[in-house]
């Protein structure tokens, strides 16, 4: 079993350990594997242990993986969500390529996918990104402006919005970790629309966030290991 595979299995197991202390179901949480900085054969490892959704942080990064991955053949189709911030000139590559983005913090981006999502495609699937711990550093909207903000994009033509996603401040306070998680589940739950999606937990806080209901975890070092910047 490659060190990925291996990753992967314990990964997996945390989730189900998590969803059974919190009195969840396993499969009301999706796993996705960040893999940004990680070279395709990465992913590769990682599909082959049954791994299909991946996230990207950076966005010709992450439409050259995209484009080497292409299922050209009988293999599992790959599912890949843009996670990471974006500005206006780069929405075309992203709208074009990926299924998902997690990072809409604001209505020109929005609007920008939605006319940009080629008409073939299925409609881009958008989490609005909250700022929860008020993090000058952090991307995301305020919570007092999402009221404003999600029903603006819910109207768009071309895009599914899908829910809210966070990255709150680091802390390895348990307590502070599920009130920043709390904090975006009364959020997604106080607008007036339909959203089943909280993009919510990485890999030192996953168990924090099902517990308050994330249901889809962004994965990468626990997965791929400790990542080496240029």
């Amino acid at each position: 079993m490659t060190s990925i595979a291996a990753n992967l299995q314990a990964v997996r197991a945390r989730i189900a350990a998590a969803c059974v202390a919190a009195g969840r179901r396993v499969e009301s949480v999706q796993l996705l594997a960040v893999s940004k900085t990680w070279p395709a054969a990465s992913v590769r490892e990682a599909v082959a242990a049954g791994q299909c959704a991946f996230g990207e942080n950076y966005v010709q990064e992450g439409v050259d993986k995209v484009a080497e991955l292409a299922n050209k053949g009988s293999g599992p189709r790959l599912e890949w969500h843009f996670i990471g911030p974006l500005q206006s000139n780069k929405t075309r590559p992203v709208a074009e390529n990926f299924s998902w983005v997690h990072s809409v913090d604001r209505l020109k981006i929005a609007e920008r996918l939605a006319a940009q999502r080629p008409p073939g495609l299925a409609p881009l699937q958008v989490c609005i990104q909250v700022n929860v711990s008020a993090e000058a550093s952090k991307s995301g909207c305020s919570p007092e402006q999402l009221a404003v903000l999600a029903p603006a994009v819910a109207a768009l033509p071309g895009l599914k919005l899908r829910g809210l996603m966070a990255i709150p401040e680091a802390s390895d306070d348990m307590a502070r970790q599920r009130e920043q998680f709390a904090m975006l589940r009364r959020l997604r739950d106080s607008l007036a629309l339909d959203l089943d999606t909280l993009s919510m937990g990485m890999s030192h806080d996953l168990e924090a966030a099902i517990m308050e209901g994330s249901t889809l975890l962004r994965i990468g070092t626990a997965i791929f290991g400790e990542r080496v910047y240029a």
